[in-house]
């Protein structure tokens, strides 16, 4: 699969990503989203699998790969884009693979298109090395405010 050039790759705003998402606020502060490696159209990120994320069957709720999946989504983009500009979730299609109970979901976020006004993401979801979901979505790139 060819991937696409990304000639406003920013490996400054790459690296203020890198590390933990709590800055965010709001659902990536709770799940504890942690950025494990920002690239140019790509981003790894990570969080544990915890007793108060699970459903009262002992599974993860499908809820928190879902929010997962949507953090990673939009926030693989802002080292590609305009300084200033901002992305916005239009929508995505997830397929839960696999019940989850313990340990780390690792999700990997790759751009496979971006135009000026959109792009498409692909991600997987890893739970100890199977496949837990694996999702594509779209998402709208807001031009920065001149």
């Amino acid at each position: 699969m060819t991937t696409p050039d990304f000639p406003q790759y920013d490996a400054k705003t790459a690296s203020g990503l890198q590390g933990s998402a709590v800055a965010a606020g709001g659902l990536a502060t709770f799940l504890a989203i942690e950025h494990i490696e920002v690239g140019a159209g790509s981003l790894h990120a990570r969080i544990a699998v915890r007793d108060d994320l699970l459903t009262p069957f002992g599974n993860l709720h499908r809820g928190v790969l879902a929010a997962l999946c949507d953090h990673v989504l939009g926030t693989v983009l802002y080292p590609v884009i305009a300084r200033g500009a901002w992305a916005a979730t239009t929508e995505f299609k997830i397929n839960y693979l696999a019940a989850v109970t313990t340990g780390v979901l690792d999700a990997r976020a790759q751009i496979i298109s971006l135009t000026k006004r959109t792009a498409v993401v692909r991600i997987d979801v890893e739970n100890e090395g199977r496949l837990a979901c694996a999702a594509q979505g779209t998402v709208l790139v807001v031009a920065p405010k001149q």
